[in-house]
């Protein structure tokens, strides 16, 4: 009967999602082509790349997430590097009383969604402080990134 009311106290408490601290991990900066590419004419061509990486810490129900993020921008003229951005921004999150089954959910959206405007902004002072304009990257749809890496891995399974 202990056991049941434990169940019965669990199932009450509420899920707790609480980002406890925020932190680069690593940034850099590269302006090869400087001070040449303030000069040339032309419009800058974007590539971004974008990695997530989530891993349970030693302290109970806390976990880090954090987004990479690369960011390489050139002339489409001349094809030179303007700047390259590389940006590693991670958070510590304390993830209680939610369902084992929506944890990757939590992790890969709620959690990246919460960290993105705070890396987004990173990357547009660095451009600036590199002479640049603020380089804004857009609003990212962390849902369907998860939703589509979810059917992938699935579909991957079956073909195996």
């Amino acid at each position: 009967m202990t056991e049941e009311n434990n169940d019965d106290v669990q199932a009450l408490e509420p899920p707790v999602f609480r980002l406890q601290k925020m932190y680069l991990k690593d940034l850099s900066f590269e302006n090869p082509e400087a001070p040449d590419v303030f000069l040339a004419k032309g419009e800058p061509m974007v590539d971004v790349n974008l990695g997530l990486k989530h891993k349970q810490l030693e302290t109970e129900d806390h976990y880090e997430v954090t987004l990479a993020i690369t960011a390489k921008v050139t002339n489409n003229q001349t094809e030179k590097t303007l700047f390259i951005i590389e940006v590693e921004h991670a958070g510590v999150f304390l993830l209680k009383n939610i369902p084992e089954e929506h944890m990757p959910a939590v992790l890969s959206v709620e959690c990246a969604s919460l960290l993105f405007p705070f890396t987004r902004q990173i990357i547009s002072q660095v451009s600036v402080d590199g002479g640049f304009v603020p380089f804004l990257m857009e609003p990212i749809n962390f849902h369907a990134l998860y939703e589509n890496s979810k059917r992938q891995k699935e579909s991957q399974e079956q073909a195996q």
